[in-house]
C-alpha cells in the first residue's frame, strides 16, 4: 500500500498496481489473429530472441567439406576453411494503436474490440510477410531491387520457364507444368533438400492451377488438415496462396495488361525470422482524454540464410 496526500502523486493507481483487474483478452485475441494471417513467416526458419539483449544475431554458416580418397600408408587429408556467418539485424519494430473514447467503449458492441484485435493481428502479420517477401531481392547472393539476376524466373506460355526480365511477362504467360518442373529441377541441381520446400503464389496462380486437369485430383488436394493458406501439394512441394504477394510491375509499367506479382519457391532454410519481442498487446487508460489507448507491437529481424535455396517467380497478378 502506497499512500500520499493530494496533490502528491505517490498514490497513483496504475497498470502495475491494478494489473489483476486488467483482462488478457486483448492479448489472446491479437495473437490468435496474428498467427491466423501469417503465411511466409510460418514457412521459414524462426529463431526466438525473447528475453535476450542485443540488436544483431550471428548465425554460423559453415562451408561444406569434401570427401577424399584414403591411400594405404598415407595420412588423411585435413580440411580447413574460414567459416562464414549470417548476421540478422533486429531493427524492425512495428505497432498498431487505437485510442478508444469512453463513450464509444460504453456504447459499442463487444465486436468493436474483436475487430481491433483482429485488425491489429492482420496488420502486423502482413508487415512480417511483406519484409520476408522483400528478401527475394537478395536471392543468389545479388541485391537488386529490379530482381534481375536474383534467381528470378517467369513462365513462358510456349517454352516453359525463362529468366525474368522487366516488361516481358505477357498475358499468355500462365503457370504451366513444364515451367514448374523446370523450376523444381533448379532446386534439385542446387542440391537443396527435398523436404521443406514451399511454393507461395498469389490468388491468380491458384486460379490457373485449378484449371490444370492433371492437378485436379486427390494427389493435389487430399482433404488433410492444412496450414494457413495451403491449398495442396504438387510433386512433394506444398503450395500456398497469399494475397500479400507484392506487385513488382504495375499495369501501367508493362505490356501484360495487368499487374505482375512476385511468387516464391523456397526451402525453409532459405530465410530466417528472428523475433526478439513476439506480438504483445497493452492497454492504458488516459484520463486526460477519457479514453483507453490500445497498442499491439512486435520487434524482429529478417535475413537470407541460404541464398541459393530461394527462387522468385514473376506471374500475372
Amino acid at each position: 500500500m502506497t499512500d500520499s496526500t493530494y496533490p502528491a502523486n505517490g498514490g497513483f493507481v496504475d497498470n502495475t498496481s491494478a494489473a489483476t483487474f486488467i483482462p488478457e483478452i486483448w492479448s489472446d485475441e491479437v495473437i490468435a489473429a496474428y498467427q491466423k494471417n501469417l503465411v511466409l513467416a510460418n514457412l521459414v526458419k524462426k529463431l526466438s530472441m525473447t528475453g535476450k539483449k542485443g540488436d544483431t544475431l550471428h548465425i554460423p554458416k559453415p562451408v561444406r567439406g569434401d570427401a577424399h580418397a584414403k591411400a594405404e600408408g598415407v595420412a588423411v587429408t585435413v580440411q580447413n576453411a574460414t567459416e562464414g556467418e549470417v548476421q540478422v539485424t533486429i531493427d524492425k519494430h512495428f505497432e498498431y494503436s487505437r485510442l478508444i473514447e469512453d463513450i464509444t467503449e460504453t456504447q459499442a458492441l463487444a465486436s468493436l474490440r474483436q475487430f481491433y484485435t483482429g485488425d491489429a493481428g492482420y496488420a502486423l502479420a502482413k508487415q512480417v510477410d511483406t519484409d520476408l517477401f522483400a528478401l527475394g531481392k537478395d536471392f543468389a547472393g545479388v541485391n537488386d531491387t529490379t530482381y534481375v539476376g536474383t534467381n528470378s524466373y517467369q513462365f513462358n506460355g510456349t517454352t516453359g520457364l525463362e529468366a525474368y526480365a522487366a516488361d516481358s511477362v505477357v498475358s499468355g504467360d500462365l503457370f504451366n507444368d513444364n515451367g514448374f518442373r523446370d523450376l523444381i529441377q533448379k532446386m534439385d541441381d542446387a542440391d537443396i533438400p527435398m523436404d521443406g520446400r514451399c511454393l507461395v503464389v498469389p490468388p491468380s496462380v491458384r486460379n490457373e492451377i485449378m484449371g490444370i486437369d492433371r492437378y485436379s485430383s486427390s494427389d493435389f488436394v487430399d482433404g488433410r488438415v492444412v496450414n494457413n493458406g495451403q491449398i495442396g501439394n504438387l510433386y512433394g512441394i506444398d503450395i500456398y496462396v497469399s494475397s500479400n504477394c507484392p506487385v513488382i510491375e504495375t499495369a501501367a509499367n508493362n505490356t501484360a495488361g495487368g499487374d505482375v506479382k512476385q511468387g516464391m519457391l523456397f526451402h525453409k532454410d532459405t530465410m530466417v525470422l528472428a523475433e526478439q519481442l513476439g506480438v504483445r498487446s497493452q492497454t492504458q487508460y488516459k484520463q486526460d482524454f477519457l479514453a483507453t489507448l490500445y497498442t499491439a507491437d512486435t520487434l524482429y529481424g529478417t535475413a537470407v540464410l541460404r541464398e541459393d535455396a530461394g527462387f522468385n517467380v514473376m506471374v500475372n497478378g
